[in-house]
């Protein structure tokens, strides 16, 4: 099966095999919420495995050796088997083989689960240790909405409002990889008014978050309420010089500082899996209404 809706209370979701990516949310008033993959940027909700974001160099170092690594990984464009499928839940699941291997000489499972409930999807990332060693990995959502979700509405009108006060310094990006400055916050108390100019340095990067949920709207038409455990950093992003969408990213991960090329095992953000032990992490996308 190449793709799989599900249908809870009026609203549907659909699943792609490749990659495991959600492609498409429509509320129950059938309005599409995802970003549908236009020129600017050709994914939807790709899933960010075994890293997040990019290696220096391109490179994965592991026990003195190196291996080609591009940016936030290969699930997201890879062949997932289909392990659940129901009406309203299913579950994709990738394994390492002998083509993961020469990128990623590791072990592993990951499953992905989806569940829709009325007014909400509920997504769950499950990564176990199927080898003899200690593995090391990072994992992160991207979904992308449509920005602006109402075609009338402005970009401007909209707003991220954060469950707590926000006041940490945030992370940014050259050329892909982590500054090793922090920046002060464009976030004002829990909001983060948004504009096209707030990604014109890359993404936005929250690496020690208050919240664990965050509210897009526009104070009318559809809002989207994005809730995450496990996950130890959100990144926020649209593509630098204006595009149709915005990324609520929760992540366990993140790019390289961008003076390390050490061992992955060593890199900030990634987990340590024992063998035989796995994680578990989960995000829910919560759609509402505003008047």
């Amino acid at each position: 099966m190449e793709q799989l809706t599900l249908h809870a209370d009026g609203i549907s979701a659909t699943i792609v095999g490749q990659g495991a990516e959600l492609v498409s949310l429509r509320d129950a008033d059938g309005t599409e919420l995802l970003w549908q993959a236009g020129p600017a940027w050709r994914r939807h909700s790709p899933v960010l495995f075994p890293i997040v974001g990019r290696l220096k160099g391109d490179q994965l170092r592991h026990r003195s050796q190196t291996y080609p690594m591009t940016q936030h990984g290969f699930a997201r464009d890879r062949g997932f088997a289909w392990a659940e499928q129901g009406p309203t839940a299913c579950t994709l699941v990738l394994t390492d083989d002998a083509e993961t291997r020469k990128h990623y000489p590791f072990a592993f499972r990951l499953a992905i689960g989806y569940e829709l409930k009325p007014r909400q999807l509920g997504v769950t990332f499950e990564i176990a240790n199927t080898g003899d060693g200690t593995l090391p990995a990072s994992i992160g959502a991207h979904p992308a909405f449509n920005w602006p979700l109402l075609p009338e509405l402005p970009k401007e009108a909209y707003r991220l409002t954060f469950a707590e006060d926000e006041p940490a310094p945030v992370r940014r990006l050259k050329d892909g990889l982590l500054l090793p400055a922090p920046q002060p916050t464009p976030i004002e108390g829990k909001t983060l008014s948004l504009s096209e100019r707030l990604f014109d340095d890359d993404a936005v990067i929250l690496d020690r978050p208050a919240s664990t949920s965050v509210r897009y709207a526009a104070g009318r038409g559809p809002a989207i309420e994005m809730s995450w455990q496990g996950f130890d950093e959100l990144g926020i992003w649209s593509k630098p010089g204006g595009a149709p969408f915005l990324c609520i990213e929760p992540w366990h991960g993140i790019a390289s500082p961008i003076d390390f090329d050490g061992e992955l095992a060593d890199k900030p953000g990634v987990m340590l899996i024992e063998p035989g032990a796995r994680r578990v992490l989960s995000y829910r996308i919560g759609l509402n209404r505003d008047p």
